[in-house]
């Protein structure tokens, strides 16, 4: 089932504004490189759910509070987009703060997670920069009571501003707070890394697509219904994929390897074999994956099959996906610090788009010592070719982990795309 339901059971939203509790960033300002500059059509949606043991007793006060202090330390997250003389954005650390969402839903938690899983994203705030964009806040923060007591976090983060990582990062440094944890009393500088993995290939990258101009209304042009599903596949089932149909070398595929190739070939089958035959492979490239100041620190590369995907075995292309990445991310640099730097791009569904989330640590935030009993992350502005994001679910089975997958796609082919996986690989969709 893709559809929700029709009448929205998200109500009630009051907006109000947090900023740091002390003056931080100077009125500095903080450089885009070429990689944020690359990604500031999209932005990045993350979902936890919490019961209701984990918010009793906690007032909006309770959960604004550490807010303050967390800005302190992650300032740039409070920052706004200005443009230089030449047109460059770059992001004024003006302590402007984050927006607050409250909002109420009709369901309780457990009747949410049981429902179809396409409607996560109302439990974070929509999130455009622009057309003023030295007024958009960077990052929105929604908290939804349900109607048994619990609550979900909902954010809402500018990918210019930093990665999923560092997204998540953020969230976990509130959690640390509010738990009265003790955290780095001095913020450092930024992590925005300047240096893009030169390259000497002359040619442009495949993982960018240069869309129309946009101006200061940053929001993906999109000619299609874009929708989102999500589904969890088993520590279990995620065994018997790769000693099944990675029989040769089973301990050199991940998770992410054999899940990226069951779709990729699922998808090329429900697209009647007309492709894609080039996708996008993104995964953390930071040193520090708990550094605490946002950079976007993936790495961008692209896999090419020169054969028909839906006809050749899973196996050999999830060895593809782990042997034949190529990387972009000088290919990038070196573009839009060129002729491009005023020009608008997409990564997400520029190609079909796989997000390797597994070694982040989603479940490292807690509400009075309670961890989430689910997480989820999506990505909005994504282009047509499609988005799919794996990150680790709770589910555990001897220590190994089940993952949560999260497929944007144009309306029509995520059904049959949903159809193919329930058929031929048993997932509950």
């Amino acid at each position: 089932m893709v559809s929700g339901s029709l009448e929205c059971p998200v109500r009630g939203e009051m907006l109000s504004s947090v900023v740091p509790a002390k003056a931080t960033g100077g009125n500095k300002d903080l450089e885009l490189t070429s990689m944020d500059l690359a990604m500031k059509l999209h932005y990045i949606k993350g979902v936890y759910f919490f019961q209701p043991e984990a918010a009793q007793g906690l007032s909006i006060h309770d959960l604004k509070e550490p807010m303050f202090h967390c800005l302190e330390l992650y300032y740039a997250a409070s920052g706004r987009i200005r443009r230089s003389e030449t047109g460059r954005p770059f992001i004024k650390c003006n302590d402007g703060g984050v927006r607050i969402v409250e909002a109420q839903c009709d369901k309780s938690v457990d009747e949410w997670l049981a429902m179809a899983r396409n409607n996560d994203h109302m439990l974070a705030h929509d999130q455009v920069l622009g057309p003023d964009l030295g007024f958009s806040p960077l990052v929105f923060v929604q908290f939804t009571r349900f109607k048994c007591g619990g609550v979900s976090v909902g954010l809402s983060w500018a990918h210019v501003l930093g990665d999923a990582f560092s997204a998540s990062n953020f969230l976990n440094l509130w959690g640390q707070i509010m738990a009265g944890k003790q955290v780095p009393l001095q913020p450092n500088s930024p992590a925005h890394n300047i240096s893009q993995f030169p390259t000497s290939i002359s040619r442009k990258p495949f993982s960018l697509k240069k869309v129309d101009p946009v101006g200061d209304y940053w929001l993906t042009p999109n000619n299609s219904k874009m929708v989102t599903h999500s589904f969890r596949i088993t520590a279990k089932q995620l065994h018997y994929y790769i000693t099944t149909y990675c029989i040769h070398d089973p301990n050199k595929i991940s998770d992410f390897e054999i899940i990226s190739a069951m779709i990729w070939h699922s998808l090329s089958k429900a697209r009647e074999d007309s492709g894609p035959n080039i996708v996008t492979i993104c995964s953390n490239n930071s040193a520090d994956k708990m550094a605490m100041l946002p950079s976007n620190g993936m790495t961008l590369s692209t896999v090419e099959a020169d054969f028909c995907v839906s006809k050749v075995e899973i196996g050999e292309l999830a060895k593809l996906i782990a042997e034949k990445k190529m990387d972009e991310n000088g290919l990038i640099g070196e573009l839009i610090k060129g002729d491009e730097v005023r020009s608008d791009f997409i990564v997400y569904g520029a190609n079909l788009t796989f997000v390797n989330l597994e070694g982040m640590n989603v479940y490292g935030i807690e509400m009075k010592g309670l961890k989430p009993v689910c997480v989820n992350y999506m990505m909005n502005g994504v282009g047509e070719e499609g988005t799919v994001v794996v990150l680790p679910s709770n589910e555990n089975d001897g220590g190994n982990n089940g993952k949560m997958v999260t497929i944007t796609l144009p309306q029509h082919l995520l059904l049959k795309l949903n159809n193919i996986l329930q058929i031929d690989w048993n997932i509950v969709i």
